[in-house]
């Protein structure tokens, strides 16, 4: 069996692009707790490779600023994908992270994705406003 693979987007809550991922499953059904998982894994386990200056995630790590670029951290260091898949999990539960398949949205983690060539991922990162 050949692996099914994913691509996952990033966007802005005008529909901008803002990044994109291709991830492999090795089935084409899924929760959406698998596809978080599997992203951040991914995206940690890239930037632990090529340990650049900035990370460019889902989640914010600890003893980063946040830049243009992502997120710069203050040390060089390796982030630990465990706690990053927590953050993300809280994150969705908290209604912070929305999660589109083909254009609607997941309503919880044990929820079934199966995924089609035709399948569209969007993940959208919602900011708290700042007042003052």
């Amino acid at each position: 069996m050949s692996a099914t693979t994913l691509t996952i987007r990033d966007e802005t809550m005008a529909g901008k692009i803002t990044g994109e991922i291709t991830l492999e499953f090795l089935t084409e059904n899924i929760t959406v707790r698998e596809l978080i998982r599997s992203r951040v894994y991914q995206e940690v386990k890239d930037f632990n490779t090529k340990q650049t200056e900035h990370f460019r995630g889902l989640i914010q790590p600890t003893a980063t600023e946040e830049t243009l670029n992502g997120f710069k951290l203050k040390k060089s260091r390796e982030i630990d994908w465990n706690k990053q898949y927590e953050k993300a999990l809280a994150a969705f539960e908290q209604n912070q992270i929305l999660i589109l398949i083909n254009k609607r949205q997941a309503e919880s983690l044990d929820e079934q994705i199966t995924i089609t060539p035709q399948s569209a991922v969007s993940f959208l990162k919602l900011t708290l406003l700042v007042g003052g």
